[in-house]
């Protein structure tokens, strides 16, 4: 019996994340078949803005050998630790995908104001991708933003891992960024 039980923890993240005003549109479960890697993908966007052009993407990234580790660790702790250690995690990506906007924020501002939302509990990247869809045609430009947190197996074990400070942070992320698309 796996220690983990990391499809039901994905569950609860989707449910969870309803709680906390997403809409949650499509899940995904990958395994590559040479090393056994996992990925689950969940695609959310905020209740209020169903139907609109902002959607965001989280994705678990599993790897097989942390995993292995952890089990090993849990299968020898003493009877009399209450837990196991907090030195085994996994990555939760949040990517949130923006069509091409009309105007171009200053990628420096937004940086700067997305910095001030999620602050130290959930840093976030902003970058742009300037792609031409022939040569003679102007350049498209997409704005970029991605969040990744670390997520404790040791908590997970426990079923303390609940998220509910990240996922607040994430939704008033998203419904900043989606301001931006509407304005």
């Amino acid at each position: 019996m796996a220690a983990v039980d990391i499809a039901g923890f994905v569950a609860d993240l989707k449910s969870h994340a309803m709680d906390h005003g997403f809409h949650v549109h499509d899940e995904r479960h990958f395994i590559e078949t040479y090393s056994l890697s996992q990925m689950w993908e969940v695609d959310v966007h905020p209740e209020q803005t169903c139907g609109g052009a902002l959607d965001l993407h989280m994705a678990l990234d599993v790897d097989p050998r942390v995993i292995l580790d952890f089990e090993d660790h849990v299968r020898d702790l003493p009877v009399d630790v209450d837990g196991p250690d907090d030195v085994f995690g996994l990555t939760l990506g949040f990517n949130w995908g923006l069509p091409p906007l009309d105007q171009q924020p200053d990628l420096l501002v937004l940086a700067t104001e997305l910095a001030g939302i999620g602050g130290m509990k959930f840093p976030v990247e902003v970058s742009a991708i300037d792609s031409f869809g022939a040569v003679t045609d102007a350049a498209e430009r997409r704005v970029v933003v991605v969040g990744r947190i670390g997520i404790s197996l040791a908590d997970i074990f426990m079923g303390n891992e609940q998220l509910c400070a990240e996922l607040d942070l994430a939704h008033d992320i998203s419904i900043y960024l989606n301001d931006l698309l509407v304005s």
